[in-house]
């Protein structure tokens, strides 16, 4: 295809974990002629890998700071005199749990509504919204995007929100895209902190212990196949459909722990549903101090091995914690002709993204049981 005919994209919070990965899928792959990417944090100190430092500076990659909960700001980077963005992707919200709802508000919905509605204005032939699975019930049962719809945290509750907004933006051509737990390199918040906490018990020389059981739901998707799939839908589905994503792994947190167990040569159990239950009687202090456990041989890791400053934690919100099971069916997508790549969460993925990590100086390689080639 002539340079000329590609799409141009326009990636919004794509410094991110997965805006970054999306990127790199693009430039590498050639599918389109121009991408600007717009986050409040610069590619300079986002903690991006060398081969992603390497995609930002890429000739037809554009960088934009920009704050898109202000609708002057949002505008600005919506404008280019070199044309209309054809493909929007809206990856700029909030994501961490435990903020208040002044901070999900602003970070979620206003910058949703801002976003959608500058897209529509401007001509946007797709705007792919991107939300999360978390928004379902939290029944064992698989969901699927027409499943009850119960958000188990507060986050999750204004993505909801903020996808009931994109409906009421006129002249804009919409997809929702609902994924498990995405994990990969660049990874911070789905599996790594649970990745961080298997290298802490290494530290202690303890066995793991975590909460409820093994048969706890936890979805999950490969980060490649969330960007094959972001582009996927860029003319697939009808306006404001739905698609969710996950792999054919059907997770749990006894797939993970055992993972992370062999990873890190551990042993691990479970507290179970009566323990687990007493501690949910007071879970805000059950899990202040478990997360002060795990911060403390981190943080005395992180120092010997020279590591002055680093984005990884242990840590892990007390929202995630309780007993609800992130259960998802992804093959609605399947029919309109994509094809996951990575069917379930395995050894090879996870050592991937400890192993990028180490090479970037912010995890401690003497918790690394394995070598680690150059």
């Amino acid at each position: 295809m002539a340079e000329s005919a590609k799409p141009r994209v326009l990636i919004l919070g794509g410094v991110g974990f997965v805006g970054r990965n999306l990127t790199s899928y693009l430039v590498k792959n050639e599918l389109v002629s121009k991408v600007r990417v717009v986050d409040k944090v610069p590619p300079a100190t986002g903690w991006l890998n060398e081969d992603h430092k390497a995609i930002f500076k890429s000739p037809i990659v554009e960088f934009k700071s920009a704050n898109l909960a202000n609708n002057a700001s949002c505008s600005k980077v919506f404008h280019d005199d070199s044309g209309a963005y054809d493909v929007v992707f809206n990856l700029a919200t909030e994501t961490k749990c435990g903020q208040t709802d002044e901070v999900y508000k602003e970070r979620v919905l206003d910058v949703t509504v801002n976003c959608a509605t500058e897209a529509a204005a401007h001509g946007t032939k797709r705007f792919i919204q991107m939300s999360c699975a978390r928004v379902y019930d939290c029944d064992k049962e698989e969901s699927r995007e027409d499943g009850a719809l119960n958000p188990w945290t507060q986050v999750d509750k204004f993505r909801l929100k903020s996808e009931e907004a994109l409906a009421q933006t006129e002249g804009l051509d919409y997809v929702i895209v609902r994924p498990a737990t995405i994990y990969g390199i660049g990874d911070k918040q789905g599996l790594t902190p649970r990745l961080i906490i298997g290298a802490v018990y290494k530290e202690l020389n303890e066995k793991m212990k975590l909460l409820w059981t093994a048969d706890l739901r936890m979805n999950t998707v490969h980060i490649s196949d969330v960007c094959r799939a972001l582009w996927h839908l860029r003319n697939v589905g009808q306006r404001g459909e739905i698609f969710n994503l996950c792999d054919k792994g059907h997770t749990t947190q006894g797939v993970i722990s055992t993972l992370v167990s062999e990873l890190f040569q551990i042993e691990h159990d479970y507290f179970g549903t009566i323990l687990s239950n007493l501690a949910r009687v007071n879970m805000t202090s059950a899990v202040e101090e478990s997360n002060e456990k795990h911060l403390a041989p981190w943080s005395t890791a992180c120092t010997r091995d020279g590591i002055e400053n680093t984005p990884l934690s242990p840590y892990i919100d007390k929202e995630l914690l309780y007993n609800k099971h992130l259960s998802v069916n992804g093959t609605k997508i399947e029919s309109t002709g994509f094809r996951y790549e990575v069917p379930e969460v395995n050894m090879k993925l996870l050592k991937e993204i400890v192993e990028d990590y180490v090479t970037m100086n912010i995890f401690p390689p003497s918790l690394v049981p394995w070598k680690i080639l150059a």
